[in-house]
């Protein structure tokens, strides 16, 4: 029997969903570490666990859900990916970042990232908000390793502008205009699951990284490559290694999120009512 080749298992996937939902979202969002209440903005219509969908995988970290969500907001139609799964659990970097390969052929045009990072920059505190504007990819692999298909796009895409600048401005405004305080920073990624050392974030920072985390980027770059506009929104769950005499534990990051989603959703909620 023929293996399925990556494109055969995107068409099963797309095809599944499909035959649950109604509508064709532009727009998708996916939910990190401690931010699964931003659902709420959302008129659920259906939702589909990861574990029904051909070829998704699941995560098995605490606060990642998995399932996916499809309604409206503001009459607008939506998908909402409600957790993820990451490198560090085992998986290829093509498996973490399938689920964005399925939402391109599913029609979205833009997607909104979220996640947990590590503050770097001495100047952000648990429960900030802070827009990318660029990342160093340190995690040792990349999603477009292996072989590549046409429908992708190019081999070789271009990165200066991975996150659309014109976007990262207008949420700027929006914060600013909400009274929100939001940074604009670059996020530096690494493998994980350990936290860092000491002496790691004091390179990192040396290397232009202003927060540190374990995903985002992988899903960040195969959105680049298929022509999905892309915004990453964080929030610092604690201070990096080094900057803190707490001990870094993922419940923190759990118990800054549910604060910090406060935020967050307010400026997802604005940005998505004007797009």
């Amino acid at each position: 029997m023929k293996e399925k080749t990556v494109l055969d298992k995107i068409k099963e996937s797309v095809k599944y969903i499909r035959s649950r939902i109604k509508s064709s979202p532009k727009t998708a969002l996916i939910c990190g570490s401690g931010l699964g209440n931003i659902k709420n903005i959302i008129k659920k219509e259906t939702i589909v666990s990861y574990s029904k969908i051909p070829h998704f995988k699941q995560s098995t970290v605490e606060g990642h859900t998995g399932e996916m969500i499809v309604g409206k907001f503001n009459s607008k139609d939506i998908i909402l990916l409600n957790g993820r799964v990451h490198y560090y659990e085992g998986y290829s970097m093509q498996e973490v970042s399938y689920p964005v390969r399925v939402l391109k052929e599913l029609g979205v045009e833009t997607l909104i990232i979220t996640c947990a990072v590590g503050a770097i920059n001495k100047k952000y505190n648990p429960g900030d908000v802070v827009v990318i504007e660029d990342h160093i990819n340190f995690m040792g692999n990349n999603p477009l390793i292996g072989k590549h298909y046409d429908e992708f796009g190019d081999r070789f895409p271009d990165m200066t502008n991975i996150y659309d600048k014109k976007v990262i401005n207008k949420i700027l405004k929006t914060a600013k205009n909400n009274k929100i305080s939001v940074h604009k920073g670059v996020y530096f990624a690494v493998s994980g699951p350990s936290y860092e050392t000491p002496a790691e974030i004091n390179a990192y920072r040396k290397l232009g990284g202003d927060v540190v985390g374990m995903s985002l980027v992988p899903e960040a770059i195969v959105a680049n490559q298929i022509g999905i506009k892309t915004v990453a929104l964080t929030y610092v769950s604690n201070k990096a290694s080094g900057l803190s005499k707490k001990s870094l534990t993922h419940e923190e990051v759990l118990r800054t999120g549910k604060k910090a989603s406060v935020s967050m959703e307010k400026i997802i909620t604005i940005f998505i009512k004007e797009l």
